[in-house]
């Protein structure tokens, strides 16, 4: 939880997405991210969380990820005030195209990608970077080796359906060499057609503030 007094900022939080499109992800469950990313931003709880301090804006930023050196940025730096913000983000979203891209699993590079954009970010109160995926890293860096100073960083796992031992496998391996950070957690997809409630539930987490009034 994001505590915060009356005083204005530049921003409260910057927030970096990075989603898993990887080998293992096929057509349909690209489309499941993508499409449940925006329609989780939409989400009237996460609306409301984004305009908790009015005076004190979210920046959001949106990236996939993949091999070592396949990682594309979907959607740049934008402050999200209000609704209109978020409708302009969904739609940016809806409109990627899937391209072809390398099909190993980087963690490791996710991560260190996701420390470079919020690098950008310093004058927020909080950094946090968001690494969705459903599988452990099988190439470039290990990512135990990637650990940002400075930053939070939380998981989405998505496991396969009906398959709990997956989800927990997937679940410590992120809680020993992905999350970091103070209050940092792993949300869970029981698969990509839960993505969207797994990304709502994250997102109204990640974007609690409570206003202490200065008096």
């Amino acid at each position: 939880m994001l505590w915060a007094s009356g005083a204005g900022a530049a921003c409260r939080q910057a927030l970096a997405l990075g989603l898993d499109v990887s080998g293992s992800v096929d057509a349909v469950e690209y489309r499941l991210q993508l499409n449940g990313l925006a329609g989780a931003l939409e989400d009237p709880g996460v609306l409301a969380a984004f305009a908790a301090l009015p005076d004190a804006p979210v920046a959001l930023a949106v990236y996939e990820w993949s091999g070592p050196q396949a990682q594309r940025l979907l959607v740049d730096w934008v402050m999200i005030s209000d609704a209109a913000d978020v409708a302009a983000v969904a739609v940016q979203l809806r409109r990627v195209e899937r391209l072809e891209s390398d099909p190993s699993t980087a963690l490791g590079a996710a991560k260190r990608f996701g420390e470079g954009l919020l690098a950008s970010q310093a004058g927020c109160w909080r950094r946090v970077l968001d690494i969705s995926g459903d599988g452990q890293s099988n190439t470039g860096p290990h990512p135990r080796t990637v650990r940002p100073d400075g930053i939070v960083i939380n998981g989405l796992v998505i496991g396969a359906e009906g398959d709990a031992g997956v989800m927990g496998s997937l679940w410590s391996y992120y809680k020993a060499y992905v999350v970091q950070g103070p209050e940092a957690f792993i949300e869970t997809a029981g698969g990509f057609a839960d993505f969207q409630e797994a990304m709502v539930r994250k997102l109204k987490k990640e974007l609690q503030v409570l206003v202490v009034s200065e008096r």
